[in-house]
């Protein structure tokens, strides 16, 4: 049987299509180069505001003593926020605890009833620190019987963190130039940021024992050994740059 040739034009198409499907797939585009760099600011403010929490605890064999001693010590204290010129609004006197007060008997095996123990809490927000000794040492002297640490604070803690914050930023920004500049890179524009609330560190205990030690030395109040020292508020940021080619 007498053999057929293709014609020579569908023999270049065929070989055509093979090499096409042969061929390499085009490469992906690169991905665009960028750096990622923390920065921190810190701005050091003067604390003006005081948040301070005291409490009066009085036990007696019989309840209603007990409870007649604790408003005896609230009622002087009181008296001393008032002659301070503390506003009666940034004065809580709300909470009272009354718990009984029991000794284990040996003999018995048993707890025996032996009287009860009142507390009361007492919260000032202070708007005046040149009053916090007074009042800290004065409330020692009306009788309470513990004053915590007090919560130094600023009212202008908002504007403070903004300065934090705006300080952070142009730190992060001049870290990921340096970086930029180091590799022989141009920094771009910014990709990505974000930022956490500015915030002072904890407050330090202010030495209320000692300052009364140091007053009974000296035949003073003690009201000038307390110092409201300075707040330090913090802030950090992360931001992602461009770096682009020289």
């Amino acid at each position: 049987m007498p053999r057929r040739h293709l014609p020579l034009f569908v023999v270049a198409l065929l070989a055509s299509a093979a090499a096409a499907g042969q061929s390499t797939p085009a490469a992906a585009p690169a991905l665009p180069r960028s750096v990622t760099v923390t920065g921190t600011g810190t701005v050091t403010g003067e604390p003006d505001e005081a948040h301070v929490q005291l409490t009066v605890q009085k036990s007696n064999p019989a309840m209603d003593k007990a409870r007649a001693e604790a408003v005896a010590v609230v009622e002087r204290f009181l008296a001393l926020t008032k002659r301070l010129g503390i506003d009666a609004k940034k004065v809580r006197t709300t909470s009272a605890v009354v718990n009984p007060e029991y000794r284990w008997d040996q003999p018995t095996g048993r707890q025996v009833l032996i009287g009860y123990s009142v507390q009361r809490q007492l919260e000032v927000e202070l708007t005046n620190l040149d009053q916090l000794g007074a009042l800290i040492e004065g409330a020692v002297d009306a009788g309470v019987t513990h004053v915590s640490p007090p919560q130094l604070d600023s009212s202008k803690r908002r504007e403070l963190n903004r300065q934090a914050l705006a300080a952070a930023a142009r730190d992060a920004e001049a870290n990921a130039r340096a970086i930029a500049g180091t590799l022989g890179m141009k920094l771009g524009a910014l990709r990505d940021l974000s930022a956490g609330d500015a915030s002072p560190p904890p407050p330090m205990p202010m030495p209320m024992m000692r300052a009364t030690a140091m007053a009974a030395e000296v035949g003073d109040t003690g009201a000038a050994t307390y110092q409201r020292g300075s707040l330090d508020f913090e802030a950090r940021v992360t931001a992602t740059f461009d770096l682009l080619a020289p």
